[in-house]
């Protein structure tokens, strides 16, 4: 009975014929992907807006409340990859629809929470459903369109993030100023809901008619095995690398544990480079990684979303610290996120038919770069610091989805859950990076000089973008 329970649930449904015969139906499930894409990076920018509330309502410090986004983001790295290998054998399509459930009972309970801990707990449940969810996002658009429409169709994707970042800063201020944080994390549900009604009807079988899920091998039987040691070296190295990252930024650990911490997250990446060169089923592939494009664009994307989190994360807190409103500091940073949409969107074409996504990659850095210079050099406030964040935006709206689409081409169909999963992963560690870096150079040398060196380096790293695009 549990078995014919389980083989139902994991059985996917094709579309309603009406939908299915459409010509254009792939841009209904372009569509549901980008309501999953929206609730991602909606529920990553709207959350550093409660931070202040959240240590008011607990009665911790900053570092301790930093751990609502970072317990969400290092599930996320952990489980990206695999859950994208995994959705390979059970169905992308079933494991998305997985993810839209869990993550909106995993925000209700987060609303309901009573403490700091219980509230990072349900944040990291709702990172699995996350995870059910981003590790298939990107393959279900690169292979769900024809092939002259995939850039088009990842730059859409990109725009519905750069929207739920938009909106987060703006309706996270104004939900905890009359409301209260618990809202925060309850206007996912009806969001999670609606995309879990869509992606039933609109979205295509990812399992052939005769596809069931695989069983688990048999103890002996020779089958390759999953790489569990490989899962525990990622979420050990990332774990120990925000925590170090953390503690350095104000929790209260001596600086020798903050030292090792570091040193334990290189050792165990070490471990984990290791590991995957020898293991029946990597989490990370070794031959995929090292696919030409690959490598190169993997790095380019965790720098992508780098630059994009630390003026989100950052922004706020130095606009705050001269003076300026908290609602209209998130105005502000939203500059940055819509100029990504219309770049990601409608932008590239005014650029020349015969640039390449190459070229478009290059140019967007530069582009970004010379956004966060400008930034670092100007005065800090309303006026001055908008136009900057809108150029930073607009280059990375150029450069992500022409990186996301070079990649896309260059994984095997067969593999595109685990490559999208990849991608994904490094997207999160950007983001987990963009946050934890900021709230250290804050911590050791204030907003407006730990602020303005942040924003040097990044341009910097821009620069690196531009070099391997």
């Amino acid at each position: 009975m549990r078995a014919t329970l389980l083989t139902g649930l994991l059985t996917e449904r094709p579309r309603p014929r009406i939908v299915a015969d459409w010509r254009h139906a792939h841009w209904l499930a372009v569509g549901t992907v980008c309501l999953g894409a929206f609730l991602g990076q909606l529920t990553a920018s709207i959350t550093s807006l409660v931070f202040p509330a959240l240590e008011h309502s607990f009665q911790v410090n900053f570092a301790a409340v930093e751990w609502v986004a970072l317990a969400y983001l290092l599930v996320l790295v952990a489980l990206l990859a695999p859950i994208g290998r995994l959705s390979d054998v059970v169905g992308r399509k079933t494991m998305y629809l997985g993810g839209f459930a869990l993550f909106a009972l995993a925000s209700a309970g987060a609303g309901l929470a009573d403490s700091l801990l219980q509230l990072v707990v349900c944040r990291a449940v709702q990172a699995v459903g996350g995870a059910m969810m981003q590790a298939n996002s990107v393959a279900l658009v690169a292979r769900g369109v024809p092939e002259r429409h995939m850039r088009t169709a990842l730059g859409i994707q990109a725009a519905a993030q750069a929207l739920g970042l938009a909106l987060g800063p703006t309706l996270g201020s104004l939900l905890v100023a009359h409301a209260s944080w618990r809202w925060v994390f309850w206007i996912n549900v009806p969001i999670g809901l609606l995309g879990l009604l869509a992606g039933w009807y609109l979205l295509p079988r990812t399992q052939r008619p005769c596809d069931r899920p695989a069983p688990a091998p048999a103890p002996g039987s020779g089958e390759r095995r999953f790489d569990l040691l490989g899962l525990v070296l990622l979420a050990g190295a990332s774990t120990a690398l925000l925590l170090g990252l953390s503690s350095a930024s104000g929790l209260p650990l001596p600086w020798w544990a903050v030292v090792g911490l570091l040193l334990l997250s290189a050792v165990l990446a070490v471990a984990l480079a290791r590991q995957e060169q020898r293991a029946d089923r990597p989490i990370i592939p070794p031959g995929l990684v090292n696919t030409p494009g690959i490598r190169a664009g993997l790095v380019v994307a965790l720098i992508g979303y780098l630059l994009l989190f630390c003026p989100l994360v950052l922004g706020p807190v130095m606009l705050v610290a001269t003076g300026t409103p908290a609602t209209t500091a998130g105005l502000v940073i939203a500059a940055l996120p819509a100029a990504f949409a219309v770049a990601a969107t409608v932008g590239g074409s005014l650029l020349p038919r015969s640039l390449s996504d190459a070229g478009r990659c290059r140019l967007g850095a530069a582009v970004a770069g010379a956004g966060l210079v400008l930034l670092a050099l100007l005065p800090v406030g309303p006026p001055t610091s908008a136009a900057p964040l809108a150029v930073a935006g607009y280059g990375l709206g150029l450069l992500l989805p022409a990186n996301n689409t070079l990649m896309m081409r260059s994984i095997p169909a067969e593999s595109s859950a685990v490559g999208g999963g990849l991608v994904n992963m490094v997207r999160s560690l950007g983001t987990a990076l963009g946050t934890a870096l900021p709230v250290l150079a804050v911590h050791l040398a204030g907003p407006a000089v730990g602020g303005r060196t942040v924003l040097v380096l990044l341009a910097a790293v821009a620069a690196l973008a531009h070099a391997l695009g």
